[in-house]
């Protein structure tokens, strides 16, 4: 029986060569939210290494929006081409080309993680002419003490905030991209409209779940109509917050059966985040596939195809998750940082016949032929071996 991890996945028209997922992971290397040569090599490699759908960072819809400085975002036209000069390569790979549309909210103006992941300071406009900006948030609530509170978005401001999503959607399509996400994870805009413990508003969009959900959703509702019927839309979020008072796994069951309604295609599940920088520790513990029961209980719940994602290494581990349908789809992400390789070696792990034949065949024909030599070298020294 041919591996579940590398057989093809219809989604609307868009067909995936297989079921591995390269996560969206924060580069912190733009400029002014234009992609450069870091992005093409830094996703390309992914393509060159068999990924079936490869999702780019997430990606601001407004200026504000970044987590830090070196966001990539996509809140004018002039993005569009550093972002198409990708897309177009991942798909002359056999890869479809992602995006994940986001906004940070009042986790904004932050520092790179390698200068200290904190809010941006004098320090930092002096070290390294990096400036603070005021961020916004459904309610005036920091994520930790240290931080300056938020603005708490009026109105008016939702309506425009709405469109700057719509216009991210279109400008996506426009750059080429076949699978869009909405970022609603990870202490994120939209996961602070979802969560009690940062939503405290008294108006259409607090109080009750239902009233916390209505942002996000009209969210989706917005990107699903920019975006083509014919392409797939996804939704991260975090299946928790971890807390005892925050958000729940039976508030993401509902606000799933909300999503599945408004064309939602596929939830990438993934969980806390909340109360802490971008780049601090979760509040759920982490083991082997920590995530892996989120994407089980949506999926088997709302009937909504999920995408797993968390300390997935290996590749039988990530075939158990497909067989048992717990998920449709595997997320790699830091595994794939330490080998880009992830999914061509995933398929020879699983498939003994697989050898070299779905590499680029600049590398392949290297590779089966060095492999060959290999193998001959090995039965060389075995039978020098048997006749000592």
């Amino acid at each position: 029986m041919s591996p579940l991890l590398h057989s093809p996945l219809q989604l609307r028209s868009v067909t995936l060569r297989n079921r591995v997922v390269i996560s969206p992971m924060c580069q912190y290397s733009a400029q002014n939210g234009y992609a450069n040569d870091w992005h093409l090599v830094q996703l390309g490699r992914y393509a060159l290494g068999g990924a079936g759908l490869i999702f780019t960072e997430a990606t601001a819809v407004e200026e504000r929006g970044r987590i830090t400085h070196g966001d990539l975002g996509l809140w004018t036209d002039e993005q569009i081409p550093g972002l198409r000069r990708i897309t177009d390569f991942l798909r002359t790979q056999g890869a479809a080309p992602a995006i994940q549309l986001s906004h940070a909210g009042r986790k904004g103006s932050a520092q790179r993680p390698w200068h200290g992941a904190s809010q941006l300071s004098a320090a930092d406009l002096a070290e390294r002419d990096e400036a603070r900006w005021d961020t916004v948030a459904p309610s005036a609530v920091p994520p930790t003490h240290e931080w300056i509170p938020p603005h708490a978005l009026e109105q008016d401001e939702l309506v425009e905030l709405k469109q700057a999503w719509r216009s991210a959607a279109r400008r996506s399509r426009e750059a080429g991209f076949e699978v869009l996400e909405i970022h609603a994870a990870h202490g994120y805009l939209l996961h602070q409209f979802l969560s009690p413990l940062s939503n405290t508003r008294n108006d259409r969009y607090g109080g009750s779940r239902e009233g916390r959900c209505r942002y996000p959703l009209e969210i989706v509702e917005a990107v699903r109509a920019e975006w083509p019927e014919d392409k797939p839309l996804f939704m991260r979020i975090s299946a928790v917050d971890g807390a005892e008072d925050g958000w729940q796994l039976e508030d993401s069951l509902a606000l799933c059966d909300e999503l599945k309604t408004r064309g939602v295609d596929v939830v990438d599940c993934s969980s806390g985040g909340l109360a802490r920088p971008a780049v601090a520790a979760p509040t759920v513990r982490q083991e082997y596939g920590f995530q892996v029961p989120f994407a089980a209980a949506i999926r088997n719940a709302c009937r909504l195809p999920t995408m797993a994602v968390g300390l997935i290494l290996d590749p039988e581990h990530a075939e158990s998750v497909l067989q048992e349908n717990r998920a449709d789809l595997i997320a790699i992400a830091r595994e794939a940082l330490n080998n880009p390789n992830w999914a061509l070696h995933a398929e020879q792990a699983l498939d003994d016949n697989a050898g070299f034949s779905n590499w680029p065949e600049q590398i392949g024909w290297w590779l089966a032929n060095r492999s060959r030599r290999l193998q001959a070298l090995a039965n060389e020294t075995h039978e020098s071996k048997i006749n000592t």
